[in-house]
This record gives C-alpha cells, structure tokens and sequence, in this order.
C-alpha cells in the first residue's frame, strides 16, 4: 500500500493554482500534504489536515471525492487525476492514531454542545483547544451523529469515532450520552446552570414520508431508522428502495451484505440523486435500478408505481394506466429528513423555517441570544466536510461571543 501511495504522491503536477484546492469545500492544501508526505514529515502533514479540518480523516472516507479534489485534478481531464483522498486518509489516519492533547488552561467559561455528529464534534474541539469547558449531550448512547448511525461500517469503521471520542475526554470535554434536550433537561436548564453559550447541531432524524396509502404496513421501513441498526431487521429476499440518493445507495448495499438477495432502488428521473461514486458501488455490489417511476401505493407483496414524464421544466408527472405492482418483501423510503421538533418546540425565541431548520446568520447566531447551531439542522442534509467548515466558522462567533460578555 505505501508503494503504492508514495507512486501516486509522484505524479502530483504541484500546480502554481491548484485546483484540487479548489475544488475541495476547506480547501486542504492538497500540493502542501502530498510533499511533506515525500519529505518524510508525516506529523507535520497530520496536524496540518487536522487543524484545517479536525475529521479529515472521516472525510478521506466518505467525501463525494470525484465531485472534489480529486475531481479537480488537473491529471484527471486525459487520465486519472491522483487518488488523493487515500493520500491524506493514510497521514490522518497515522496523525490520530498517536494524536495527544494536553489539557488546555481554563479560561473559566462554559459551553454546551447538543449533538456530537460532525458540527457537534468540530465545534467542541475547537473550542475545547481554547480553554472552554464544554459539556456535549448525545441523545443516543454513542457518539457520532449520523458518522455513527447513518454511514454504513463498511465505508466509515466505527473505531474511528472511538479514537474521536478518546481525543475528546483527552481535551477534558464531557460527554452526557442519553441526554435528550427537551425532556428532562431543557434549554433554559442550562443557561440556569451557568453556561455562557449553547451550540445546537442535533441533525436532521425525521424521516419524510410519501403520504401515500400503505405506508403505515408492517412490511415499510425508513432509510435512516434501518441504518441505525440494520441487524435488527428482517427484510426477506426482496427489497424495493424509494428514493436514489447516497443514503439510498448505503440501504442498497447494507441490506446486501445482510442477506437480502434482489435489491431494486426506484428513481424518479434518469439521474440518480447520488454521487456518482455511490452508484457505481452500488452496481458493482448487484443493486438493480429503475428509472422514471412514481410511487403509488405501498401493498404488503410489494409497490405499485407508475411511469413518469420529466416536463421540459424540470416537473414531473405520473403517466395514468401505467401502474403497475413491482413485487418485494420490504420496503424503503429513502426520501432524505427533516428536523425532531422536540428540542425547539420545548423552547422559546428560535425561529425555524417551514421546514423546521433552524434560522441563523452567516455567523450561526440563531435568533435568541447565545445559542448557535450548524450542520444539517440548519442547512439540511449536506456533506460532512461542508459541516466542518460551517462549524469552524461557528466556533469562531462563539468565542467572540463569549469572550464580549466580559466588557
């Protein structure tokens, strides 16, 4: 594998403007990492992708790398542009492996996390690393957020998400597990209880639904609920996927590795929602694909779809007298998510959109003073790496924030 590596770090151009830069959302250094890489200097190249982007190593992983840096690759327009995401998941992941904090100075103010998904967890760090004690409540019983319940082992191994968790009792951050916000404990507990400032980035867990007769059937299931514990599902031998997007590709190959012989995903249009990338995988893997279906009715042998035209305009409408019954043992709605209500709808003075995100400024502030939230719940389902460069952006308000409640 290092052979292999090195080879590829070789064939790095170091263009005067690099693109794969460019094209990555936190714009890592991409010519910078590959050339300690060569030099020898793996610590340096570690810690350079590590404070630039605290889950790099996640994103060497799961980023839509084709759509980014490595889809800018100028090598990639007559060739292969170079596997950069294997590059960097090599130095991040030997970085954190022997990464160690000292536990910073107290700088004597108190901040609250809800959520530890990738906004929760790069917002503690970062704020961690600049002497804030910072209390994280998880409602689950693990961290991770979507890392740890909506990516599949087989793309993101848990372990990773250990040593994350490892690096934060390393920075003294406390960790609540089973700590829903809104229940026994709300928002205004916390400002009781005297912390300076509260970061929400709960991500989006209610799944949307069709709204379509037999969704409630015993034999219906939703795409990120099976994600959160797939071996606890029996599907059968068949199984139809409404929606294409990448979580849909991560049910498809889930349920393939748990047994499920014939997986069909049903998509709207021509595209699939995906990354190119996922798709490809999901081919490979045996998924089958139906285009320019609309579904009808769920049954309990399966799903009645229709045809569908895509209009000039981008509009799509169901062809009538095309329905037709495409058999299954189970189903999956894989429709993307919206916001759980419970946290906002327990406190006051946050303002939400009709789809209940979140409203903040370009800061994070959110319309009540002293709470900022990022990531999924305020700009929907997005990418781990955009999250991460949201959340810095946040954590930077945060502290000019608190540190102004001194003056």
């Amino acid at each position: 594998m290092a052979f292999n590596l090195i080879s590829e770090a070789k064939r790095c151009l170091h263009c005067k403007k690099p693109m794969c830069r460019e094209g990555c959302p936190i714009h890592t250094n991409i010519p910078d990492m590959i050339q300690m890489f060569l030099n020898g200097k793996m610590n340096d190249a570690g810690k350079m992708l590590f404070d630039n982007n605290p889950l790099s190593v996640v994103c060497s992983l799961v980023c839509a790398h084709e759509n980014q840096c490595q889809g800018h690759c100028v090598l990639g327009r007559k060739g292969n542009p170079v596997h950069i995401s294997s590059i960097e998941n090599y130095i991040s992941s030997a970085y954190l492996e022997r990464l160690e904090y000292e536990k910073p100075e107290p700088n004597g103010k108190m901040v609250g996390i809800v959520g530890s998904g990738p906004a929760g967890i790069t917002i503690a760090i970062e704020l961690a690393k600049r002497g804030y004690s910072v209390t994280i409540f998880e409602a689950k019983d693990k961290i991770g957020g979507v890392l740890r319940y909506g990516i599949p082992e087989f793309r993101l191994p848990k372990i990773i998400l250990e040593k994350y968790k490892k690096l934060l009792l390393e920075l003294d951050i406390k960790i609540r597990p089973n700590a829903t916000i809104g229940g026994a404990i709300g928002i205004e507990d916390i400002f009781r209880d005297g912390y300076d400032a509260l970061f929400i980035g709960t991500g989006v867990w209610k799944p949307n639904s069709l709204k379509i007769k037999g969704e409630s059937l015993g034999n219906v299931h939703y795409a990120i609920a099976y994600l959160i514990n797939p071996d606890e599902y029996n599907l059968g031998n068949s199984l139809n996927i409404i929606g294409a997007g990448n979580a849909a590709m991560d049910v498809a190959r889930t349920a393939i590795r748990h047994g499920v012989r014939y997986v069909t995903v049903f998509n709207r249009t021509d595209e699939v929602a995906a990354s190119n990338q996922e798709y490809e995988y999901a081919k490979i893997d045996g998924v089958l694909f139906q285009n320019r279906k609309i579904p009808v009715e769920i049954k309990t042998d399966g799903v009645i779809f229709a045809d569908a035209k895509v209009n000039e305009d981008g509009s799509i409408e169901k062809i009538e007298g095309t329905e037709k019954l495409y058999p299954s043992d189970s189903v999956i709605i894989s429709i993307s998510q919206g916001a759980q209500d419970q946290i906002l709808s327990r406190t006051q003075g946050i303002d939400t959109t009709k789809k209940g995100l979140l409203i903040t400024n370009k800061y994070g502030e959110t319309t009540r003073d002293g709470i900022f939230a990022s990531g999924d719940i305020v700009r929907g389902a997005k990418t781990v790496v955009e999250a991460v460069k949201y959340s810095k952006q946040v954590a930077d308000a945060m502290d000019e924030y608190m540190q102004s409640l001194d003056k």
